[in-house]
């Protein structure tokens, strides 16, 4: 396995990712979507998920292709983004057809940036307009980090953000992840500097320190998003949601298989994760544009993508940028 071109989600054939933020507010949202719908599933971990048409993607609900997805912050207010991605898609003349209607079918998910230090005294939700600008923006490469839905994500112990990453496995076939972390749990081991997906790097793309070499790291350190956040409830307010997709023809439980693996990812790269408090979930996504032996191929297509996820988790911190206002430093800020 070696990373695509990009080394992003857009390395799967047809893919497009859009970004919008405002960084006044401190939020943002991220869009996928591609020419042609695409198949999906979801699978849900967390304990906390916010989300929009998620139940329309389980196996045995009738409409397997979507238009887009929209990963947004904002928490409830950030699932609006959909409403926005549906505007734009509507003007194209997108969407699924019931009669002489068209319907576009936008699955959301959302993270919790409220207490994250931007301004958030709008008296008109912000989110519709920033979901249509992110899929207007929609190309092959787009900007990681401070951007989109992870530009007002926090982690335990730094600033969180977007990130992505991808794979083409020795069969030609392609796996990318894209994702918004703002976690509880730590992605770096006890030290802040050595992230906990480290043993999955490639090519040095998030510092290229390596594995932590201490011993006993289970006990993560105290986190000071929850302290920066109080007098919230320090468990409350965190979610990691992302996406991962492949060009491989899989069918919408395959799709659900593929996002419960890719779980295994977000495990590798936070600790603790899936915990009450958080929202993780992942959609899975298939073009469909290479014909494989699914039932063959499924377990290493899964194994892909929750390496790529841990990559892009790791990533989206390691690429943050600072911004006035921030509650918690930068990855880069402990190596200068």
């Amino acid at each position: 396995m070696t990373p695509g071109p990009r080394n992003l989600i857009t390395d799967v054939p047809g893919l497009r990712v859009g970004n919008a933020q405002d960084d006044i507010l401190k939020s943002g949202t991220t869009v996928l979507t591609a020419e042609q719908a695409f198949t999906t599933s979801v699978h849900v971990m967390g304990g906390a998920p916010g989300t929009r048409e998620t139940d329309l993607l389980a196996p045995d609900k009738s409409v397997s292709r979507v238009d887009a997805i929209a990963l947004s912050g904002g928490s409830a207010f950030g699932l609006d983004a959909c409403s926005g991605v549906s505007d734009a898609l509507r003007a194209r003349g997108k969407g699924y057809a019931v009669g002489n209607a068209i319907v576009p079918i936008v699955p959301g998910a959302i993270l919790f940036d409220l207490l994250n230090g931007g301004d958030k005294a709008w008296s008109e939700n912000p989110y519709r307009a920033l979901g249509r600008t992110a899929y207007e923006k929609a190309a092959e490469d787009f900007e990681l980090g401070t951007a989109g839905a992870g530009t007002g994500a926090l982690a335990a112990r730094h600033k969180g953000g977007l990130g992505s990453a991808s794979l083409v496995l020795e069969n030609g076939i392609t796996v990318g992840a894209l994702v918004a972390a703002n976690p509880l749990g730590s992605v770096t081991t006890p030290g802040d500097r050595h992230f906990w997906a480290a043993p999955f790097e490639f090519n040095a793309e998030f510092g290229g320190l390596g594995p932590d070499p201490s011993i006993s790291l289970g006990q993560p350190a105290p986190s000071l998003k929850a302290q920066a956040m109080r007098p919230a409830e320090p468990d409350k307010g965190n979610t990691t949601i992302a996406i991962v997709a492949t060009d491989a023809d899989l069918s919408k439980p395959q799709c659900q298989r593929l996002a419960v693996a890719a779980h295994d990812g977000i495990a590798r790269a936070i600790l603790p994760a899936h915990t009450p408090g958080d929202g993780d979930l992942v959609f899975g996504v298939s073009t469909g544009e290479r014909a494989v032996n699914a039932e063959a191929e499924l377990g290493l297509i899964g194994h892909a993508a929750s390496i790529c996820l841990a990559r892009a988790i790791a990533r989206a911190i390691y690429l943050a940028s600072p911004a006035a206002g921030d509650l918690l430093p930068c990855w880069s800020a402990h190596m200068t």
